[in-house]
């Protein structure tokens, strides 16, 4: 909770173009909660995220409503953009969407500007660089046989 109302301030001010500001009450509430949430980063209602330690989201991020994460989840950037002289392009869209009802397990790494459709869910220690349509269930776990 203390991260989440953090975040909700500071995504205030942050709106409103006080991103020192914001970037710091975001920063208090990680080093409190080792929560990560950029204040840039657009959250929908009922949020909710479960032993926290970890998880990151990045800036552009856009995540829906009723959206349960769990520690160690990363929304982030496959890269940062550049200019003709190399300097990083902020403000670009490049973080993830997390539509409605979405529940994302411990360890998932979710990067680029990628959709996870509503009413998935993502398992544990997935990594994900391609768009989820909705409904689906994502896991890491594949079997295969040994040749030989």
């Amino acid at each position: 909770m203390t991260a989440v109302i953090h975040h909700r301030l500071a995504h205030l001010l942050y709106r409103l173009g006080a991103r020192l500001i914001a970037r710091l009450m975001s920063e208090i509430a990680h080093a409190r909660t080792g929560i990560d949430i950029h204040p840039g980063a657009s959250v929908g209602s009922g949020f909710f995220i479960d032993h926290g330690t970890g998880v990151v989201i990045g800036e552009t991020a856009i995540i829906g409503n009723n959206v349960r994460i769990y520690q160690a989840v990363t929304l982030g950037a496959r890269h940062f953009p550049t200019d003709d002289e190399g300097s990083v392009i902020k403000g670009d869209a490049r973080h993830p969407i997390v539509e409605d009802d979405v529940v994302i397990y411990a360890g998932a790494t979710i990067l680029g500007r990628i959709t996870i459709g509503r009413g998935s869910t993502i398992g544990g220690n997935v990594w994900l660089t391609k768009d989820v349509p909705p409904n689906s269930v994502v896991t890491q776990a594949t079997v295969r046989n040994r040749p030989g």
